[in-house]
């Protein structure tokens, strides 16, 4: 222990003795020394000035030095004269003697002679005093460079950040990588160029250059960075897109310089960069133009990834969730090759997630993961390792040993919509209207014919919310018609229609409803052309201009008149579905009340009891076909009938792969499917398919 001590102390000193620091306060030393010793001489005593002057007047002096700055005069004493011992006397006069002690010498001057001195500073001091400003300065300068640059890095500013992967870190590999496939596919290539590229080059196939991870966040893309580290086996360089730019102008194009310069010198290697819209986002863009250092960086980035040599084997990996801010030039073809989109997982692709990080946690056997997985439609990966992880600290907080569904529904529950607020307490009144609030959302959403099934009701506070309801679908849904759309709308606006009906005074917690509920129809009119008075056009640019700002970046490209228009058909989209719920509260008024008995008796109904309840409510017959437009009649023939799509395993997908294709396939039409409209549990709910609407009864500002 004492020689671990020891080393610890002599590393210390070491460090010490580096810096700069150290050399400065030996330098102040050595300066202060030799000056003393340069103004060094004989000693003499100190006494007082009376006997100074009897000495003198006395004949008994052999030479004197009176210096006049100093106030001080020195005497020598004759030969065979002494006082206490001493023959160097020394003695202090106030400013105004300066004549008499002058008279006193002329009228007794000493056998020797005396002389008046006026002392000057020393070479060496008054070399110390000109330049201490200046190395006071400089001292701090390299001190506070010094702290920004994390210790003893002053002079290394512009040399590169990026962190080197050891090997003996441990490593995340693709099986580590769930709900990904597609993407897990993609970079398995990159992985097999790097360690087989002559199987590439025989062909003549070229590896990207690079390669750009975009999706919303938490969705993995650094995982997936991390994993193609492990997998690869060469060196693995990482880096943040903020560590290139600096306060110093071309700092940030000289670590992309030594980056690329290292990544070439242990070629075969990887570069990920980190959030790199931080460094690549669009040149001489903004109200005040561009950043300078930032785009000069940038400028370098491009020529660096488009100067690369055939055989370099250096690849790019990058990640960010804007790809729509970043610069063209950097997107093209010859940069940024290949382009990855990192989505949100699908039901499989979520239990398989569940699966990966229940590894490690005693997961009760009753605990079914499928079951979890379709009650969080729209999470990310990062989503559901937070609710296995909340779940493992409910459980941990509970003294207990597994984790059971219990624990993993309250952790689901925490994740959408915050923990529980049991502090909050409400009065009886304020409990039976979030109870009538609730229960009209679950009992419009249940009656019409389009929506998702009720799984929870709860007037629990939670978060900002004093109740919620959940409407979670049965399976992934990536396109929403315009019926289920139009439900949504009248199941939205639900909860204010309870209040209207039983109250007759609505309250302000339907505020998140109605503007939910104004943003889908706005989105219908506007975006979705499901209007016969608007018909299938769009109105407003939204993305013209992403660094201005979301109010300055909208454009309206329309005249007044329109914007008449789709005012007016919004108002009768939120009316007619207003109407919609109000006249299914009527009809079900019954039901209703029982609801609310059972809700202010429980506080939290799950889907079981729910569908008991709702068992003889009124349901709402089919809409009437709608093509958009009078003149276009509904076709009475029927669609063509569906085949049940039977899952393949990984052995059959792999024979159906080894399976020759047919020569002459039937033509068929190339109809792309619509891009998922599956927002995040935290995004605005303009369009919720798969996400479960939240009707928080947010308090009244």
């Amino acid at each position: 222990m004492a020689d671990k001590k020891k080393t610890v102390q002599r590393k210390r000193l070491r460090k010490l003795m580096r810096g700069p620091l150290f050399w400065i306060v030996l330098a102040l030393i050595l300066v202060v020394a030799l000056g003393r010793i340069s103004g060094s001489g004989a000693t003499f005593t100190q006494v007082d000035t009376s006997i100074v002057l009897a000495e003198i007047s006395q004949d008994k002096v052999d030479s004197a030095l009176v210096i006049d700055k100093d106030q001080k005069i020195q005497i020598i004493l004759k030969s065979g004269n002494s006082y206490q011992g001493s023959t160097h006397l020394q003695a202090s006069y106030l400013a105004n003697e300066e004549p008499q002690i002058t008279e006193l010498l002329t009228s007794n001057p000493p056998a020797k002679a005396w002389n008046v001195k006026v002392p000057t500073t020393s070479f060496l001091e008054s070399l110390f005093f000109s330049f201490a400003p200046f190395l006071l300065i400089g001292f701090l300068l390299l001190f506070f460079m010094s702290n920004s640059q994390g210790g003893n890095r002053i002079f290394s500013f512009g040399r590169s950040k990026a962190k080197l992967l050891s090997k003996e870190a441990p490593k995340t590999t693709f099986a580590d990588v769930a709900g990904a496939d597609e993407a897990v596919a993609e970079l398995r290539e990159i992985k097999d160029f790097l360690a087989e590229p002559k199987k590439y080059q025989d062909i003549g196939a070229k590896i990207p250059k690079g390669v750009l991870l975009y999706g919303p966040p938490g969705t993995g893309k650094t995982l997936l960075a991390r994993a193609v580290a492990g997998e690869a086996n060469v060196p693995f360089f990482s880096i943040s897109g903020s560590e290139f730019v600096e306060m110093f102008v071309g700092v940030g194009a000289s670590r992309v310089r030594d980056l690329f310069n290292q990544a070439k010198e242990a070629a075969p290697a990887i570069i990920f960069v980190d959030e790199i819209d931080a460094v690549g986002r669009q040149r001489g863009a903004g109200l005040g133009g561009g950043n300078d250092e930032r785009e000069q960086t940038l400028n370098q980035l491009l020529v660096e990834m488009d100067g690369f040599e055939a055989n370099t084997q250096v690849i790019l990996i990058a990640a960010t969730n804007r790809p729509d801010v970043l610069d063209p030039a950097i997107l093209r073809p010859g940069r940024f090759d290949r382009q990855i989109p990192v989505d949100r997982p699908d039901l499989l692709g979520r239990k398989s997630i569940l699966e990966v990080h229940a590894k490690g946690k005693p997961i009760a056997k009753s605990v079914d993961l499928g079951e979890i997985a379709k009650r969080t439609p729209g999470f990310t990966g990062a989503d559901l390792a937070n609710v296995l992880n909340e779940a493992a600290l409910l459980t941990a907080r509970e003294n207990a040993k597994v984790i059971t569904t219990m624990a993993l529904d309250e952790s689901i529950d925490r994740v959408m919509a915050g923990p529980q607020r049991k502090s909050r307490l409400m009065t009886e009144e304020e409990r039976r209207i979030t109870a009538y609030h609730e229960g009209g959302h679950a009992l419009v959403a249940h009656a019409l014919p389009n929506t998702d099934p009720v799984h929870k009701i709860t007037i629990m506070p939670r978060g900002r919310a004093l109740g919620y309801t959940m409407v979670l679908p049965d399976e992934d849904r990536y396109a929403t018609t315009r019926n289920q759309m139009l439900d949504q709308l009248s199941y939205s606006l639900g909860g204010r229609a309870a209040e209207e009906l039983i109250f007759h005074d609505p309250t302000t917690g339907a505020s998140n409803d109605i503007e939910k509920a104004t943003n889908l129809a706005r989105a219908m009119v506007t975006q979705y052309g499901m209007t016969e008075k608007i018909g299938a056009i769009k109105f407003g640019t939204g993305d013209s201009d992403p660094f201005l700002g979301r109010d300055y970046g909208h454009q309206r490209d329309y005249s007044e008149e329109i914007a008449g228009v789709i005012d007016e058909e919004i108002h009768k989209l939120i009316e007619n579905a207003h109407q919609e719920a109000f006249n299914i509260l009527i009809d079900n008024r019954e039901i209703l009340d029982a609801l609310v008995v059972e809700l202010l008796e429980r506080e939290t109904l799950l889907k079981d009891d729910i569908e008991r309840i709702f068992a003889h409510v009124k349901k709402v017959g089919s809409r009437p076909a709608w093509t958009g437009s009078p003149n276009r009649s509904p076709s009475s023939i029927p669609p063509v009938g569906l085949v049940a799509a039977k899952p393949q395993t990984d052995s059959e997908a792999k024979a159906a792969k080894r399976l020759p294709k047919p020569r002459k396939p039937r033509k068929q039409s190339a109809v792309q499917p619509p891009a998922p409209v599956t927002p995040p549990p935290s995004s605005p709910p303009e369009a919720l398919p798969e996400t479960p609407p939240i009707s928080p009864e947010q308090e009244s500002s």
